[in-house]
């Protein structure tokens, strides 16, 4: 997959100042025309709030190390990860109404239609307005993104940002034999690179590993095939609202001739490539702290300290400019 462009600089707003315009009262009858500047500050203080909220999708080709990295993402800050796969999970364990309509369909081997993996994902989502957030597992399509997109922005709570892992194929493809997970949690391990402390067993559970049935270079081969069809056009449709100005919608409500400036809700792209997770989780970290300044860390134990440290010592060495493409 082509490295996505560059980062592009923020839209220049304009503000428009108000200036007095003499008209005859038959003019103004006629030709009701302002600059609605309360609504402008409005607009203004809402899209600056949301910017602030790292509300975050991850790509990546399966066996892209997703999950390990946004593992070490939630562990070092005060953020939430969402799994679709979890929230359908529970919403069928409590016997909820989407919970039973999902069961029905499951049951006799039925696709869950978009609609419905949405009304999953935004039971829970709603209620995150001011946390931090990553999913996992959704959008995967074109159409599930626009449906993501076009509910997170009626909400004022749109996506921030979106990272793109690019790890060639062969890497993947010579690893995943290597590869041993801790269903419960979705912790990943690989015996080349990042063995558990006690091999065969979860290193916080101390629970026995297993191996996904789909790993194999078979069935990795299709399920590869189908991350390019379905998740590239996706990935564009990300680049292009990241590189492109948003040019806001007239409320039904607006007069034509009322004119509304208002500053657009900024999505940043990243693409980050490498070869391991412990190879991208710097690079990673850079681009999340750069964004995101605000964000605050979890309380940390003297080797997580120690760790960090020389991430930002190996980032400040110029590491974070290789090998990632910002929009």
């Amino acid at each position: 997959m082509q490295s996505l462009c560059a980062l592009r600089s923020p839209p220049v707003v304009v503000h428009v100042a108000r200036r007095s315009i003499t008209q005859s009262a038959p003019s103004r009858r006629a030709l009701p025309f302002f600059l609605n500047t309360r609504s402008n500050a409005s607009h203004d203080a809402e899209h600056e709030q949301s910017g602030r909220f790292l509300r975050m999708l991850m790509f990546g080709k399966p066996g892209a190390g997703k999950g390990t990295l946004s593992s070490r993402l939630v562990k070092k800050y005060d953020i939430l990860s969402l799994s679709t796969g979890d929230l359908l999970r529970q919403h069928i364990q409590e016997r909820t109404e989407v919970g039973r309509l999902a069961e029905e369909i499951v049951a006799t081997g039925g696709l869950l239609p978009d609609e419905l993996m949405l009304k999953v994902l935004t039971s829970k989502l709603d209620g995150l307005r001011d946390k931090h957030w990553i999913l996992d597992g959704f959008p995967r399509t074109l159409g599930q993104g626009e449906l993501l997109d076009a509910h997170l922005k009626k909400q004022n709570t749109p996506l921030t940002l979106v990272v793109n892992l690019e790890v060639p194929d062969e890497v993947i493809l010579s690893r995943i034999s290597d590869r041993w997970v801790h269903l419960p949690s979705g912790r990943v391990y690989n015996m080349s690179y990042n063995r558990p402390k006690v091999e065969g067993f979860d290193d916080q559970t101390g629970e026995p590993l297993t191996r996904r049935p789909d790993d194999n270079p078979e069935i990795f081969a299709r399920r590869l095939n189908s991350f390019y069809a379905s998740t590239s056009p996706l990935l564009n449709y990300y680049t292009r609202a990241a590189t492109s100005p948003s040019i806001p919608a007239r409320s039904p409500h607006q007069h034509p001739h009322q004119l509304s400036f208002h500053r657009p809700a900024k999505l940043k792209l990243a693409s980050i490539s490498g070869t391991t997770s412990d190879e991208i989780w710097p690079k990673l970290d850079l681009v999340v702290k750069s964004t995101f300044p605000g964000l605050k860390e979890r309380g940390e134990t003297a080797e997580m300290k120690r760790r960090h440290s020389l991430t930002d010592a190996i980032a400040a060495d110029g590491l974070a400019g290789v090998g990632v493409d910002y929009k």
